[in-house]
């Protein structure tokens, strides 16, 4: 039912079939004979039902596919291990299109009982359904480099915003500055910039080249708004 290319190699690609399986692909190719196919490297299995749609994860660090299935679920596949890492349940109906968010740490699944659900990628926790109300939900999109994520359905398209694309971000009277990348917080030293160097950024005003450090990670909580629609913020968790 679909396929997509793993996007840390360009000579892998996976496909999902109505046969129940996810399989892994290589090709081989010369400069006398073009790009061939002959057998899969290897299959995930486990749905019980035929499998609509995958996604391989976009960060280097995290060997994963997400899939959605007629049985109604949402899978997370370590192809590195070839095991499934997370069955995610909900969906009333055949899930037709699951994604990760390339930047926030969540899972969006969408599926033919019209219903968008956004789950936690690290704690696998449901975080919020939202229904449109216009009929089963086909397709999930994310701009790349933004919170914006379009959504096709039977009867009509929506186009929604998660939070904001701005960092937030805090500095302490010592120069100590802390703000949120996604799902990762990063920290750095103002007071450690030179003076001159600082100065020149601030009136010629292009970035500043600082020393900065990866300090652990954050968590999405939702909040729900006048207009009933979903909006999230980020809270910092420090150990």
């Amino acid at each position: 039912m679909m396929s997509q290319w793993n996007p840390k190699d360009p000579h892998i690609f996976a496909s999902a079939s109505l046969d129940r399986s996810i399989k892994v692909w290589g090709i081989s190719a010369s400069a006398s004979q073009p790009a061939s196919v002959t057998a899969p490297h290897f299959s995930l299995t486990g749905h019980e039902r035929g499998v609509n749609c995958i996604e391989y994860h976009q960060s280097g660090d995290k060997p994963y596919i997400v899939s959605g299935s007629d049985d109604k679920t949402v899978r997370v596949w370590d192809y590195q291990t070839k095991q499934c890492l997370q069955v995610l349940t909900g969906h009333a109906e055949n899930v037709s299109a699951a994604s990760f968010h390339p930047t926030l740490p969540i899972i969006l699944s969408g599926g033919e009982d019209g219903a968008l659900k956004i789950w936690h990628a690290s704690t696998y926790r449901l975080e919020t359904t939202v229904q449109y109300n216009l009929q089963r939900l086909w397709s999930i999109a994310v701009l790349r480099g933004s919170t914006v994520v379009g959504l096709g359905f039977d009867e009509g398209t929506v186009v929604i915003k998660l939070g904001s694309d701005d960092p937030i971000a805090s500095m302490t009277s010592q120069g100590k500055a802390v703000w949120s990348r996604g799902a990762e917080i990063q920290t750095a030293n103002l007071r450690l910039v030179d003076e001159s160097s600082l100065a020149d950024a601030i009136g010629e005003n292009f970035p500043l080249s600082v020393t900065v450090k990866d300090i652990g990670s954050c968590c999405v909580v939702r909040l729900l708004d006048r207009r009933r629609s979903w909006a999230f913020f980020f809270f910092f968790l420090f150990g």
